[in-house]
């Protein structure tokens, strides 16, 4: 073999490979959000439900009153502990009251409170009714935050990750810009949302290239949501194709290797 006859072998491979990266171009409408033509102005009209305690939920609750001295032994560290995930993908120490799976948190002085199925609303003032009726505080002021509110995106994103939510409030569309935004190759008009509520685990499908989505009652993300973003067609396409030339293109480089080195 000359060597013209084995630049022309390899240019034809190239040209090849080049080919299939070209069959698996995505088309710029189907890597598009919402395809909007024109300004417009949405007005939510969900109401915003605030969400229920479960089982296994972290909760940092602080206790204060005119009497901070008398305050302070109610918010002595808890020992409760778990590690989560940030949003910049680091991890954290997080200590505080840890729902058991009876639905049950202790508390100083107070005992066993129950606290599943119970808005953060209702377990505050249910707080500071006790403490009051008890004799033990004087005005008590009772705040409560979640510690393990995180949601997951996984699937065709850039950083699938679990995410922790310092603020307890995340949309779908700041979930996944947490997570580097979609690939080009996500399938942006069948994006899953794995929602468990009351021990039922249900399945939604949103479609993320129209603007349905601002009025959708799934809009606005709960603690312990799953996004999952599948693959389209194109990237589907393209992994079975790799995986089929693959081995045929590193056998014919092999071989011209070979070729090339007994020539030459």
């Amino acid at each position: 073999m000359s060597k013209s006859m084995f630049s022309a072998k390899i240019s034809g491979i190239t040209v090849l490979v080049v080919l299939m990266s070209m069959a698996s171009c995505v088309s710029s409408r189907n890597a598009t959000y919402f395809n909007l033509n024109k300004d417009s102005v949405y007005k939510s009209e969900i109401e915003n439900i605030e969400p229920i305690i479960q089982k296994n939920d972290l909760l940092s609750i602080s206790v204060s009153s005119l009497n901070p001295e008398a305050s302070e032994m109610f918010n002595i560290p808890n020992l409760s502990a778990t590690q989560t995930s940030t949003a910049t993908g680091s991890t954290a120490q997080a200590s505080g009251y840890l729902v058991d799976q009876d639905g049950i948190i202790r508390f100083p002085f107070l005992g066993k409170i129950e606290a599943a199925g119970k808005t953060k609303k209702a377990l505050r003032e249910e707080i500071e009714s006790e403490l009051e009726e008890q004799k033990l505080l004087v005005d008590p002021i009772v705040n409560i935050r979640y510690l393990n509110y995180k949601v997951s995106v996984l699937g065709e994103v850039n950083n699938p990750s679990v995410i922790t939510i310092p603020d307890e409030e995340v949309t779908i569309l700041e979930a996944l810009g947490l997570a580097g935004d979609m690939t080009l190759y996500a399938k942006r008009d069948n994006v899953l949302l794995l929602r468990e509520e009351n021990d039922i685990k249900k399945i939604f499908t949103l479609d993320l290239t129209t603007d349905e989505i601002f009025n959708s009652q799934y809009y606005q993300l709960k603690s312990g949501d799953v996004i999952y973003v599948e693959a389209n067609k194109s990237k589907i396409a393209s992994t079975s194709r790799a995986t089929q030339w693959l081995p045929v293109i590193v056998s014919t480089l092999s071989l011209a290797i070979i070729a090339l080195d007994r020539l030459f």
